[in-house]
């Protein structure tokens, strides 16, 4: 079985599930996870896990992430994008200076109503599945938060910005809210996501490519190991009395640690703050948090 995960780019007309399911064929391998959902019309950077890298599929879910998107001012749709039902037209005649400046207000923390046409559940349905019945439902807001928006161009009624955002953040719905903030309407006609935490579209490669790669058996050139999502985190390199703690899921007291590990000098006695674990021959083990509570290391992750 092959563990770890490879960074895909979803192409157009896919969508996350068909990725998993044709990466199942080309690798002959059943355990396969995507890290969250991106439109069939979108393209992008989609990180799929593989093996016993599907450990980390809901962490990489909760990664910021970064998006190419084009804005079509002057049009609304039931879908916020150019595929759905035009439900009205108006002209555009906002300055650049007021589009900037419009903007620039939907950075940092804020309320965003999800779309109907999303594959959120709601008594058991997806939304878009009420949505495709003309059924709407009212969608409580969520708390995501906008990191940074840098307008690219503006070549009315087309406007092409980098988001950087939270989870949970739908950029159809950003331009929709754009648009209707600066009173001509708005909806998003391109979404390319660009980064998923540590992965970029220019590492990322097509299914056809994978095949291929496949077939000159040089998989292992385009697969990360699972701690590369955590290569972020501090190390510590435990002996083999740490390690049995470790391998048993028990917590890390002061005394273990002094005696039994390198890295120290990198680790902060912080609630929350977080390690990651390694035998003394390099094995992945787990990713530990500090508990202040418990003065202690304790797991969050467990990768044996």
């Amino acid at each position: 079985m092959i563990n770890g995960i490879i960074n895909v780019y979803k192409e157009r007309g896919y969508t996350s599930h068909d990725v998993v399911a044709k990466l199942r064929g080309i690798l002959k391998q059943k355990k396969i996870g995507h890290t969250g959902t991106l439109d069939p019309e979108a393209q992008g950077v989609l990180p799929v896990c593989l093996g016993k890298g599907t450990k980390v599929c809901e962490l990489l879910t909760d990664k910021q992430k970064e998006y190419r998107a084009v804005m079509r001012l002057g049009i609304e749709t039931d879908t916020q994008d150019m595929t759905g039902t035009v439900l009205r037209e108006a002209k555009v005649d906002c300055s650049e200076d007021e589009i900037r400046s419009c903007v620039e207000g939907f950075v940092g923390v804020q309320e965003q109503i999800p779309p109907m046409y999303s594959a959120l559940k709601m008594n058991g349905k997806k939304l878009y599945e009420l949505a495709r019945q003309g059924i709407e439902v009212e969608r409580k807001p969520r708390r995501i938060t906008i990191e940074k928006i840098t307008i690219e161009r503006i070549d009315l009624p087309e406007v092409v910005m980098t988001v950087k955002c939270s989870k949970g953040t739908y950029i159809r719905t950003l331009c929709h809210d754009i648009g209707q903030s600066l009173g001509c309407g708005g909806c998003m006609s391109d979404l390319v996501r660009t980064e998923v935490g540590p992965f970029s579209i220019e590492d990322s490669v097509t299914l056809e490519q994978i095949e291929k790669i496949r077939d000159t058996g040089e998989l292992d050139s385009i697969i990360k190991k699972t701690d590369f999502v955590f290569s972020h985190l501090p190390m510590l390199i435990l002996d083999e009395t740490a390690e049995r703690f470790v391998r048993n899921g028990n917590p890390l007291f002061k005394d273990i640690l002094k005696n039994n590990c390198k890295g120290l000098e990198n680790l902060v006695y912080e609630d929350g703050f977080l390690v990651r674990i390694y035998s003394k021959d390099g094995e992945f083990l787990a990713v530990y948090g500090w508990k202040k509570a418990k003065d202690c290391l304790c797991a969050v992750k467990m990768f044996l």
